[in-house]
């Protein structure tokens, strides 16, 4: 292993961690050394934990609602004291999505999907931050998406959350940048998750296979797709790359 990705030693917490993309990128930092905590609102999280950690550095699961901002400290503190006080890398992976009209989008909806993909994001980089300027490293990996570049269609809160996502990556890469915290975002494309099972082959052929048609790869993108670009993130090899969104996206954005 090329020594510039070896994430043996370090510490890495990941929200969603339980299932599609951020599992895939657990795997992956797992993969290269990393000792993991998952947060995720998940029961089987425990298990796929569990599964992980059965080779390599420890895995380790906190159940938690995201949206329940007043427990976002202790879900916080639980997870470093897991790993014993430490934590050099943390991945914002979990979201969820509305598909409702926007003239129709209920408010609660709203809050409920800018308290997981927004304020979580923000709240847990903060108390992650304050650890990592204290150690004078650290790296912070957001998700961003497709729609943190244009609108998307009946998902107004999504695309407003990614977009709001795409500008605190930024934000936060000025501030910390100087003082050893890389702060860089991952935009995934089209996906084949639950997040993306109303337009998947077995819900909607026809719509999944125009968008393929419209990717330069000729598919939709896995949790594999992902995963070492998280790697690469987390590791020294990216020590230069600050305040970014990188696409993963098979070339959509391009089309």
């Amino acid at each position: 292993m090329n020594r510039c990705f070896d994430l043996s030693g370090m510490c890495a917490i990941i929200t969603g961690g339980a299932s599609g993309l951020s599992l895939g990128m657990a795997e992956g930092l797992h993969e290269f050394g990393a000792e993991v905590t998952i947060i995720d609102v998940l029961d089987g999280g425990a298990e796929t934990a569990k599964g992980l950690g059965q080779t390599g550095a420890p895995v380790h699961f906190v159940k938690a609602d995201l949206s329940r901002r007043e427990d976002l400290k202790s879900t916080f503190e639980k997870a470093v004291s897991l790993m014993n006080g430490k934590v050099d890398i943390l991945v914002n992976g979990a979201g969820i999505q509305r598909k409702i009209r926007a003239e129709d989008f209920p408010i609660e909806e709203w809050d409920l999907v800018m308290d997981i993909n927004l304020d979580a994001v923000f709240i847990l980089s903060q108390m992650a931050g304050r650890l990592m300027l204290r150690q004078g490293y650290g790296k912070i990996i957001n998700v961003a998406s497709m729609l943190s570049f244009f609108g998307g269609d009946s998902v107004p809160a999504y695309a407003a959350a990614k977009g709001a996502v795409a500008q605190l990556t930024k934000a936060l890469c000025n501030e910390w940048a100087s003082r050893g915290i890389n702060v860089n975002a991952v935009a995934p494309g089209f996906m084949d998750t639950d997040l993306n099972r109303h337009i998947n082959m077995q819900n909607n052929p026809q719509r999944h296979m125009k968008i393929a048609e419209r990717i330069p790869a000729g598919r939709w993108g896995t949790p594999d797709d992902l995963k070492y670009l998280a790697v690469f993130l987390a590791s020294h090899a990216s020590d230069y790359i600050n305040g970014t969104v990188i696409p993963c996206d098979g070339g959509y954005l391009i089309k």
